[in-house]
């Protein structure tokens, strides 16, 4: 008898074991809850008191609310926390430098809103659409900045893709390499509201991705005399597509640092701007291109002309490194004699037989340029 209910026993175990294995196929799948909201997406928002506070603070400041109850669109919604990790670092590092703290209340509106629409994209898009192996490529609501998407299965009980579903959610910096994005994740997807998708983003990604501290640290440049005065460009070798190519050296000087000047079969090569009438430079910037590190200039030196002749070296740099696409750095060095001619000799890039840079120009810093606006 006791054999008999033994046996029983063990086949009724193995049954429930089969039967369990058969119905998760072997790995975790969640219990589905209900995610439907009723109501918009800024009500929903509002409904989670404790939870969106600051998220609900920056929308009405920048006067976001109707974007978020009446168009179509996905917001990766930002707990407190991601604020409250983004203020922290940013007044961490205002009070090194004996600089009072700031708060979402009062930072610059232009910054807050650029930042703030890389989370509210166009269109409403559940996870379901983001399975491609290559993600999908999402646009701000607003500025049309490029965000990119892709949905992961995290591991579960030693199943690899056994775990919960996650959306990967990336900053791409406008560069078609993966390498160059800045990615967080999801805690929460797909609520639904009447007029949005939300996925709610992990509670340890900082608002901002790696801009917040940097954007409300930058010091401007000082006026760029290509702008300020005027005058006309050259160099030394075109581009081989011409002065009208894409990626020609008209591009260097455009103040925009999503264009670029391209070289290629680099071995030295100089950009020369003769000012409509003689300035004193004091300072220079360079900004990095979008793609290629190895494009970058390394070495270069600074020179001064009035004739466009006789030159006189202004400033040398070795071994200079972009850490970053698109950015830009500025140079200084001590000059008061005012000079007609400007030239950037660029002697070596880091490697490769390419060179590539977005923006060139030259600049003229005074005690109220170098002041920073409060």
């Amino acid at each position: 008898m006791k054999i008999t209910t033994y046996i029983f026993g063990f086949l009724c175990s193995a049954a429930l074991l089969l039967a369990a294995c058969s119905k998760d196929g072997g790995y975790y799948e969640p219990k589905i809850i209900d995610k439907d909201f009723n109501g918009n997406a800024y009500d929903y928002l509002k409904s989670k008191p404790g939870v969106f506070d600051s998220l609900v603070q920056v929308i009405d400041r920048l006067g976001l609310q109707s974007t978020l109850q009446d168009s179509n669109i996905t917001l990766f919604a930002l707990t407190n926390q991601s604020f409250q990790l983004a203020i922290t670092n940013l007044n961490n590092i205002r009070q090194l430098a004996d600089r009072p703290s700031e708060f979402l209340s009062n930072i610059k509106k232009e910054h807050l809103d650029t930042m703030m629409t890389q989370y509210i994209l166009r269109g409403k898009y559940v996870s379901d659409s983001l399975t491609l192996q290559d993600g999908k490529r999402l646009f701000g609501v607003k500025h049309g900045y490029p965000m990119q998407a892709k949905l992961i299965r995290s591991t579960s009980s030693g199943y690899p893709e056994g775990g919960p579903e996650v959306i990967n959610f990336r900053d791409t910096k406008r560069s078609q390499f993966e390498r160059d994005w800045i990615s967080t994740t999801t805690s929460s997807i797909n609520i639904q509201t009447s007029n949005a998708v939300v996925h709610v983003v992990s509670s340890d990604h900082v608002f901002g991705f790696e801009d917040f501290v940097s954007r409300l640290t930058f010091i401007p440049p000082p006026p760029n005399l290509f702008k300020t005065i005027g005058g006309t460009f050259s160099t030394s070798r075109e581009n081989s597509g011409g002065p009208n190519a894409i990626e020609a050296s008209k591009f260097a000087f455009d103040g925009n640092p999503e264009t670029k000047f391209l070289l290629g079969s680099f071995s030295t090569a100089w950009l020369q701007f003769e000012l409509n009438e003689a300035a004193a430079a004091n300072s220079y910037t360079l900004t990095s291109a979008n793609d290629f590190v190895e494009r970058d200039p390394i070495d270069w030196n600074l020179q001064a002309s009035n004739d466009g002749e006789n030159w006189v070296t202004l400033d040398s740099r070795a071994g200079e490194i972009f850490e970053q696409r698109f950015q830009l750095r500025i140079f200084r060095f001590t000059n008061t004699v005012a000079y007609k001619f400007y030239r950037l000799n660029i002697t070596r890039n880091r490697s490769g037989d390419a060179m590539q840079m977005a923006d060139w120009s030259v600049n003229i810093e005074t005690p109220e340029t170098d002041a920073e606006e409060e």
